[in-house]
């Protein structure tokens, strides 16, 4: 499985980011890879509501890839 995350790609967060209002768990999709994918530009729901989204600067090592099992399963069948 390649673990090397992308623009488009879903995320989750691995821990809170309380300066963010963002609790471990938290999914969100990449919209930009900052130079040597060091750190990335998410996009998560916003519970508010207003605006729908947000977006936050996120360091690397605070993301997991999510493994996009629908295509896994088309490509296998």
């Amino acid at each position: 499985m390649d673990k090397t995350i992308r623009e488009h790609d879903g995320v989750v967060l691995l821990r809170d980011l309380p300066e963010e209002n963002l609790v471990a768990g938290e999914t969100g999709v990449v919209v930009y890879v900052h130079k040597n994918a060091d750190a990335f530009e998410v996009e998560f729901p916003n519970p508010s509501g207003s605006p729908r989204y947000i977006v936050e600067t996120i360091q690397a090592s605070d993301l997991l890839k999510l493994l996009n099992l629908g295509m896994r399963r088309a490509h296998a069948g």
